[in-house]
């Protein structure tokens, strides 16, 4: 069995927008696991553990091995919100097939105090970019009027699409809610690695409870954000991965649900 440290010697790249030389040093990197092609033709089974994935950020989101629910690093700190809504503590060995994380270290703060829906939060979002063509990092803490989530449940081989495999997901309502809000906004050009816009999760304040944000209604919110000109991907060797078409398929627009 090769080392856990194999995926890292995969894959790894400069985006366009970049005018630097990429240092792992730097915490301004956008930190991804396989791709989202990958991943929506059920490639779900997990390659990095947790622990490697903690030595490249503070905060992201993804999935865990089998898509078995969704992932919100805050803080360092990893939670698994399971199809039963509950966050879980998560085991250093845990694998994840997918995953994004940086090093949070926010170059805007803003106080949101204007009530909106996600479409009109996106679109405020986007009215602070000072470009389209970067990556972008979100923590978003506040106390919500609404908010509403969703997680996958486990699947078993042989894996089906992504698609198919979110037909049975779990929905979350929750109301008067305190919580976090972690994610990442993509630029257009990296589609079928990433999903350009925005990739959103939630969980509570007392960490209990999230999942995939699909809508909230909010009033008042501390947004931090942080540009990052830096992209580094890492793709798991000698997997299914090797052999599988990912031209199109199933459509990376899956992410929508995850």
């Amino acid at each position: 069995m090769k080392s856990d440290n194999f995926w890292f010697i995969a894959a790894s790249f400069l985006v366009a927008v970049c005018l630097n030389p990429i240092s792992l040093a730097s915490n301004d990197i956008f930190f991804q696991v396989s791709t989202i092609s990958a991943l929506s033709e059920g490639e779900f089974d997990g390659t990095m553990t947790i622990k490697d994935l903690r030595e490249h950020g503070n905060l992201g989101l993804g999935t865990f091995d089998r898509l078995e629910g969704e992932m919100v690093e805050l803080d360092g700190l990893f939670y698994q919100i399971k199809a039963d809504g509950i966050a879980y503590s998560v085991n250093e060995s845990t694998r994840t097939p997918f995953a994004e994380v940086t090093f949070f270290e926010p170059d805007k703060t803003i106080l949101f105090n204007s009530s909106s829906n996600l479409t009109q939060f996106q679109e405020y979002l986007d009215s602070q970019l000072p470009s389209e063509n970067i990556f972008y990092a979100f923590r978003i803490d506040g106390t919500f009027d609404y908010v509403r989530t969703r997680s996958p449940i486990a699947q078993s081989k042989p894996y089906p699409t992504l698609s198919k495999s979110l037909t049975n997901q779990k929905i979350f309502e929750f109301h008067n809610q305190s919580g976090t809000i972690v994610g990442f906004r993509c630029p257009d050009y990296i589609e079928g690695v990433n999903v350009p816009g925005y990739h959103f999760h939630f969980i509570t304040a007392n960490r209990s409870s999230g999942g995939h944000l699909i809508d909230l209604k909010l009033n008042k919110s501390i947004i931090a954000m942080e540009n990052m000109s830096q992209f580094f991907m890492v793709l798991p060797e000698e997997t299914d991965l090797f052999h599988a078409d990912l031209d199109g398929g199933s459509g990376t627009q899956d992410i929508s649900h995850f």
